[in-house]
């Protein structure tokens, strides 16, 4: 009798827990509806929401000037903002979890200071690993450089004898290099080719386009699922190498599947829009405090929490100054600086404890 009570009060304990992750991804799915209709009314000259939504329903609602300022600047950077935070904050939570470390994330690896030193070089010497590509020159420069570095740390997964530790050693390691090449590119440039590197460098949802977003949607519709296939061998790796060992699974295997799609995931998102940093990391940061380490919940609130913090990010960007569009970098920077301050500082108590 007493076993069957207590079997009872576990049971409900987990149905209560369950239920309360379902209600958190409910919850910042709508706020994350809300901030995107939110981006969508503010800019250089603010709308009434209604006049917006009748817009997006029938885009002769209200003349041709409107149109083009939903339909053409305003919607795409709106679902671009969405589909980057998304992208960044999976491939940042995949990159903590196959990586044990909670401060690994795409900027913190080198990933972006690779891409920036591609085009970079697009910029200043109009130099491409890609011939014949004409104006995505940049872009696809940038994809190229992001995805070799995510293909040097996944090399690097398969040396006998290197841990976990030493890739995200490495991945310092490629960062300090890669803005070392890059200042010397900037040192090499003339004053207008300096601007584009540097504006570049910024971060910037005004690069958004219908082809981008059409290629970004596609990859995150593959890549989450793929993902969620493999939550619970995912939660098993992150309770440590030997616990999943034990489970049988194949930690090798899924360590170099799970870091492919995190290369992908990077490198397009940093080609897309620049360098936005540290979104892979307070993304899934917020998630893990909500719902823990179950990654059926985890994944997936790490893509709505990515995605709304850099839909919130794309509103602040245009309500500093009216008028003015800021550079998306540098606000996920001021935000995400204290988030690694805080990281840091709990894993050092952690490990004094």
């Amino acid at each position: 009798m007493v076993a069957s009570t207590d079997i009872n009060t576990t049971r409900q304990g987990y149905q209560t827990r369950v239920a309360r992750r379902y209600f958190a991804l409910v919850l910042v799915a709508a706020l994350l509806l809300i901030s995107f209709l939110v981006d969508l009314t503010n800019g250089p000259g603010n709308f009434p929401l209604s006049m917006v939504l009748e817009t997006l329903l029938d885009r002769s609602a209200h003349g041709i000037q409107m149109e083009v300022i939903i339909w053409d600047y305003r919607l795409p950077v709106a679902v671009t903002a969405i589909l980057v935070g998304g992208l960044l904050a999976l491939s940042g939570a995949q990159m903590q979890t196959v990586l044990n470390n909670p401060l690994a994330e795409p900027f913190t690896l080198g990933v972006s200071s690779a891409a920036s030193f591609g085009a970079a070089l697009a910029i200043v010497l109009g130099w491409s690993i890609v011939p014949g590509i004409g104006h995505m020159l940049v872009t696809v420069n940038a994809f190229v450089f992001a995805l070799l570095t995510c293909g040097f740390i996944l090399i690097a997964t398969r040396v006998k004898g290197v841990g976990t530790e030493t890739m995200v050693l490495f991945g310092i390691a490629i960062f300090f290099t890669f803005n070392a090449a890059l200042a010397l590119m900037q040192y090499m440039s003339s004053e207008d080719q300096l601007a584009r590197i540097v504006f570049w460098m910024m971060g910037s949802l005004a690069r958004a386009s219908w082809e981008k977003i059409a290629l970004g949607a596609v990859l995150l519709c593959l890549a989450l699922p793929y993902s969620l296939f493999r939550t619970w061998q995912l939660t098993a790796l992150r309770m440590g190498d030997d616990t999943a060992l034990s489970l049988g699974i194949d930690v090798a295997r899924l360590r170099v599947e799970m870091l492919i799609v995190i290369s992908i995931l990077a490198a397009t998102a940093v080609a897309f829009v620049g360098t936005v940093g540290f979104i892979g990391l307070v993304g899934p940061h917020i998630a893990r405090l909500i719902v823990g380490e179950d990654q059926r919940f985890f994944l997936p609130l790490s893509v709505l929490v990515g995605a709304l913090v850099l839909s919130l990010t794309s509103i602040a960007s245009k309500m500093i100054t009216p008028g003015v569009i800021y550079p998306i970098g540098i606000i996920t920077a001021l935000i995400g600086v204290p988030v690694f301050v805080s990281l840091i500082l709990s894993s050092r108590r952690e490990r004094l404890s």
